[in-house]
C-alpha cells in the first residue's frame, strides 16, 4: 500500500464507516475492509479508477466532488477521507464543511505550495514552482487551488473546526527531525484530521 494511506490506514478505527473521496482503485478502502472491518464507500470519477474498485470488491460510487455530497445524509460515516484532492476541487471549503456534515471526522491531505523549493523557484525564476510533490507544468495541471500549511490552518480556525492530529512529513512521507518546528517551510505533505466545529 502507498506510504500516504498507510497513515491515514492507521487513524482509522476497526468497524468504523468510511467514505473515501477521490479513491482512486480502491486501495485504501480494500485494504481497511480486510485488516479492520471497516464498512467503507469511494467516490470515484475516473471510469478506469471505477473498474479497478469493482475488481477489488470495493463498493463506490460515480461522483464528481465539484458537484457536492448532497446525496449522502448527514452523520452517515464516522470518517471522510479526502487524499491530497482538495486542491483540485472547484470549492474546496464548502467541500470540507460536507466533509464534516456527513462525517463526524475528517482526513485531508495536500501538498504545500509554502514549500522552500517553491518559494526559491518563485524567488529565482519568477515562474511557477515544479517539484516532485507539485510536479505539473502550470499550463496542465489539475491543481487549482493551490494552498500552503498556513493558508489551511487559516481556513480551519475560521470555521472554528478542532485538528485532532496533523502529520507533517517529507516527500518519502517520513517524519524528520525539526519538520514539525517548521512544518511550512520544509513540510511536503500534511495530513489533518478534523473534528466538527463546536457549537
Amino acid at each position: 500500500m502507498r506510504p500516504d494511506l498507510e497513515i491515514i490506514a492507521a487513524l482509522i478505527n476497526p468497524g468504523a464507516r468510511v467514505l473515501d473521496l477521490g479513491c482512486g482503485g480502491g486501495e485504501l478502502l480494500h485494504y481497511l475492509a480486510r485488516e479492520k472491518g471497516v464498512n467503507g464507500y469511494g467516490v470515484e470519477k475516473d471510469p478506469e479508477q471505477i473498474s479497478a474498485c469493482v475488481r477489488a470488491g470495493v463498493n463506490v460510487l460515480e461522483h464528481d466532488l465539484d458537484a457536492g455530497l448532497d446525496r449522502f445524509p448527514d452523520s452517515s460515516f464516522d470518517m471522510v477521507v479526502m487524499t491530497e484532492t482538495l486542491q483540485a476541487v472547484a470549492a474546496p471549503a464548502d467541500l470540507i464543511d460536507e466533509m464534516l456534515r456527513i462525517g463526524q471526522e475528517c482526513v485531508v491531505t495536500f501538498p504545500n505550495f509554502g514549500h522552500w523549493r517553491c518559494r526559491l523557484q518563485l524567488a529565482t525564476q519568477g515562474r511557477m514552482p515544479v517539484a516532485r510533490h507539485l510536479p505539473h507544468q502550470w499550463h496542465d495541471t489539475p491543481n487549482i487551488h493551490l494552498c500552503t500549511f498556513g493558508d489551511f490552518e487559516r481556513l480551519v480556525n475560521e470555521k472554528g473546526l478542532p485538528i485532532i492530529e496533523r502529520f507533517v512529513v517529507d516527500g518519502h512521507y517520513k517524519v524528520r527531525r525539526g519538520i514539525s518546528r517548521f512544518a511550512n517551510l520544509i513540510g511536503t505533505i500534511a495530513f489533518y484530521r478534523l473534528g466538527r466545529a463546536n457549537r
